[in-house]
Order: C-alpha cells, then sequence, then structure tokens
C-alpha cells in the first residue's frame, strides 16, 4: 500500500505575500491588491512580515507537543465540551459522511477577555479547558492566539481594501468574535493504512479565514482548479493563510474557499497550530452587503453563527452524541 500523492510545483505556484505594508500602513493598497488577486485563483497563500516573534511560535509549538504527548488518560480531563473546547482524541473529526476519520489529534480554544474570562452565550463559543497537569499552555497559547488574531484582523482590511470597501467592513462586529484555535497533533502515519487514509481529509474551511502555521514535517495538499493535488511545503518564516467557505460566500465566491488535505508521510510526528477567524454569531454573511442591494446573491443570507453550528454537526462525533453540558 502507498500514501495518496500530490505532485510537486515550482514555488510560485501558490504566492507569498509580505504583509508589512499592510500591518504597518505604509502601503496597505499594494498588499490589498495582491490579497484580492490571490483569492480569486487558488485561494491559498503565504505571507511573509506577519509580525508573531519566533519565540512565540517555538513557546507555543513546544507546549502543545508535551500536551500530547500525556497519556490519553490525562489529556481526557480536558476533552471536548458541547461549545467545541478542549481536546478531540483520534476518530473524533470526520470531513466527509464516507471518509475515515481523521488520523489525527487537536486541542481547541478561544477568545478570553483580558480577565480571562470567555464568550458563553453560543453553542460553539464558551469557556477554554486549560490542563492542571501542565499549567503553562494556557498563557502560551493565550499569547499565541492574540499574535495570530491580530494577523487575521489586518488581513481583513486588506480583504475590504482589495474589493473596496472600507477597511473596517469585515470588522464591524468582531466584540465576542466566533473565532477559535487549535493545535492539531498528526502522528507518523503507517504507510499500510492505504491511500483512502489522511490526517484531515479533503475538506473546505468552515468559517471566514483560516490562518496556519506549519512545522517543518509538511504533508499540507491544496486542490488546484484544474482538479490536480498540489503539495503546499512549509516556507521558513511564513504562515499560510487561506479563504474560508463564508468568507466565499459573503462574496458570492469571488474568493475562493479551496479544498485542501492532509497527509504525514514523514515517518515524524507533525504539529500545525491554526486560527480559524470568524466575528461575532450574529454577523450576517450577505453579499449584497459587498456589492450593493440589488445585487443577485447566490446564497441566502445567514449568520456567522447558525452556518458554524450547521457545519459543526457535520463533522464533528462528540455532537452527533447525547448532549454535554460541560
Amino acid at each position: 500500500m502507498a500514501y495518496t500523492q500530490a505532485k510537486a510545483v515550482d514555488a510560485e505556484a501558490i504566492p507569498v505575500i509580505d504583509m508589512t505594508p499592510l500591518r504597518d500602513g505604509s502601503d496597505p493598497v499594494s498588499v490589498a491588491r495582491a490579497l484580492h488577486t490571490a483569492s480569486q485563483n487558488l485561494g491559498f497563500i503565504y505571507v511573509r512580515g506577519h509580525g508573531i516573534p519566533d519565540a512565540v511560535i517555538d513557546s507555543a509549538r513546544e507546549s502543545a507537543l508535551a500536551f500530547f504527548r500525556h497519556s490519553d488518560a490525562d489529556k481526557d480531563r480536558v476533552s471536548v465540551t458541547s461549545k467545541h473546547r478542549g481536546w478531540m482524541g483520534q476518530g473524533g473529526a470526520r470531513m466527509d459522511d464516507d471518509a475515515k476519520a481523521d488520523f489525527k489529534e487537536s486541542f481547541i480554544w478561544g477568545y478570553e477577555d483580558a480577565d480571562g474570562h470567555a464568550p458563553d452565550d453560543h453553542p460553539v463559543a464558551g469557556p477554554n479547558r486549560w490542563p492542571s497537569f501542565q499549567p503553562g499552555l494556557r498563557a502560551h497559547a493565550m499569547t499565541y492566539y492574540r499574535h495570530v488574531h491580530d494577523v487575521a484582523r489586518h488581513l481583513m482590511h486588506g480583504f475590504a481594501l482589495g474589493l473596496g470597501l472600507p477597511e473596517d467592513f469585515f470588522l464591524r462586529t468582531c466584540a465576542r468574535p466566533l473565532s477559535r484555535a487549535s493545535y492539531v497533533y498528526y502522528p507518523a502515519q503507517p504507510e499500510d493504512m492505504g491511500t483512502d487514509q489522511f490526517g484531515v481529509g479533503p475538506h473546505t474551511d468552515f468559517g471566514v479565514l483560516t490562518v496556519l502555521c506549519q512545522d517543518s514535517v509538511g504533508g499540507l495538499q491544496v486542490q488546484h482548479a484544474n482538479g490536480e493535488w498540489i503539495q503546499a511545503p512549509p516556507i521558513d518564516g511564513t504562515l499560510v493563510v487561506n479563504v474560508g467557505d463564508l468568507l466565499a460566500r459573503w462574496t458570492n465566491g469571488a474568493y475562493k474557499s479551496t479544498p485542501h488535505r492532509v497527509v504525514n508521510a514523514s515517518g515524524r510526528e507533525r504539529l500545525s497550530i491554526v486560527l480559524a477567524f470568524d466575528p461575532d454569531p450574529d454577523t450576517m454573511i450577505d453579499a449584497r452587503d459587498v456589492f450593493g442591494p440589488d445585487f443577485a446573491a447566490e446564497e441566502a443570507p445567514i449568520t456567522c453563527g447558525d452556518y458554524l453550528i450547521w457545519r459543526f454537526e457535520k463533522a464533528f462525533s462528540y455532537r452527533k452524541a447525547a448532549g454535554d453540558a460541560r
């Protein structure tokens, strides 16, 4: 048996954009134009100049790996809640009803205010679950979250400018965001598991925007518009950014939400740090707000919160079980 393969492509197949002029305000329009062009094509982008210190990334990664190396019995003490916070073991996610369960583990957390309080007013927003057996995890995770959420906000400014909209268009309702971060751990995948086994199966991302910090192992694969799967290898100093389904819906398909998957054929463990950026639950996703009131949108308006509930119910096995009030 073998692993599912993807084509190695030239480095320029996935654009690399320096977002420094967007972050510092020196030339946001040029970055916005580059983001706009990239999002209309592959929908996947590498960004440099993101501003997250290496020390913040390294501390988050080391803390996450230490967590995943604990026993399942330990990790189960912070098992995932009905609010999608905590540890999800192998078999907890399936990207398609007919697919094998993903060969990965995750630890998920979300927004907290300065006092450590999290909104608890929506089915996918609630208190974080921090492991008492690893007290340093919280500080490293929240430090990374604050940095990467700032990156996402800058990018949303850029996407708005690229569409000719006010800079704050996508952030007008973002006081209690549904954004969530996750450490995603992929064990070395045995070759004899077959070509239909994935670390995470082919899927598009649910929300508005994903910001991914890869490690050096590789394994991310992206589906080109021609249907071919191509490799998206790690590039030192960059983050991977991709359009999610809600941003594609908001822009009536002008921005592409591209299928992708992970195959860890390295023989080593792999760790990704993911931010799924989403605004407040009641944010209305309506293409007419982007293109004008008379625009004939392909999809009906829906709130960010309602859309995410629908997608979570389809993807995660724990939500199909009896209600968990933790």
